[in-house]
């Protein structure tokens, strides 16, 4: 697929599209309510001038701001999701899958490959919100489990980029079950000396947020994104109580530990540049020897 061919960025959920001029030509910012030409907010990365709100870019869009151009091989990008349960609410599964397909240019909610990243060789994983809300299922399992065994085996570090509603719902226990085989993977990694950067979009929730989102070696986050495992209002409502300010977002896990640092869209490259130069690990050391960085849970 033609990642990188540049295309006309589309409205998207929670992308309002002025009523004063035709949707090709204008967006209304959802944060400041601001009116913005579209092609001033292509050229800042998606990325609103008047108050920084980041927009929702998809898959194709993230990778070319952080995977160097023509270096991105892409791999499991024939998986498609069955139907196990032959699930059916207002339509069938099948259904849904098709019309996500045909929407989003793609055969499931995340895609997988090698690239390089400011000439260093890494693996990567995009979550894409448009595909049936980045939801995880088995195929997006898969996908997740064997890029972390490709990254492991390459010892190339490994970056996934996450946007997700959650576990897909259409699939039940069997898109529950990816959440421990996607920490699995990831622990494995982790023994392997091998660091893995997660980086978190909004929306990140759900079972994604309760397994290999949150399992990173590092976490950064783009400003203002919603995190969490359930809604705001869900847990409101269950504790009946006030929730603080900015409660769950980014900014908000940084300031408790769970977010290491919030990062700007147009720097998120050379910052992930740097925590790969400082880990140095997929490249030979001084004397052709590996580094011997340790990850998380590894001995030592």
């Amino acid at each position: 697929m033609a990642w990188f061919i540049r295309r006309k960025i589309q409205p998207r959920d929670g992308d309002a599209a002025s009523k004063e001029g035709p949707a090709e030509l204008w967006l209304k910012c959802v944060a400041c309510k601001e009116i913005l030409y579209r092609k001033e907010i292509v050229r800042n990365l998606m990325v609103c001038p008047k108050c920084g709100y980041h927009f929702r870019i998809d898959a194709g869009e993230r990778l070319a701001l952080l995977i160097d151009e023509a270096t991105f091989h892409e791999i499991d990008g024939e998986l498609t999701s069955a139907d196990p349960l032959h699930f059916r609410d207002t339509k069938r599964y099948t259904e849904r899958l098709k019309k996500a397909q045909e929407a989003c240019g793609m055969k499931e909610a995340v895609v997988c490959g090698t690239g390089a990243l400011e000439g260093w060789p890494v693996a990567i994983a995009v979550l894409d919100f448009r595909f049936l809300a980045g939801s995880m299922g088995t195929v997006v399992g898969e996908k997740i489990c064997h890029i972390a065994e490709l990254a492991a085996a390459k010892r190339h570090p490994l970056i996934i980029v996450s946007t997700s509603g959650g576990a897909r719902m259409q699939e039940s226990i069997f898109s529950l079950m990816q959440m421990a085989k996607t920490s699995a993977a990831v622990a494995r990694l982790g023994e392997a000396g091998v660091p893995y950067i997660s980086i978190l979009t909004d929306p990140t929730f759900g079972g994604v947020t309760a397994s290999f989102s949150m399992l990173g070696d590092i976490h950064l986050a783009e400003p203002r994104a919603l995190i969490g495992f359930a809604g705001p209002r869900v847990i409101q409502q269950t504790i009946r109580a006030e929730l603080p300010e900015g409660f769950q977002r980014a900014e908000f896990l940084q300031e408790h530990g769970m977010v290491d640092l919030v990062v700007e869209r147009r720097e998120m490259k050379s910052v992930v540049a740097r925590y790969l130069r400082c880990l140095g690990v997929g490249r030979p050391a001084a004397g052709g020897e590996r580094s011997a960085w340790v990850g998380r849970g590894a001995a030592g």
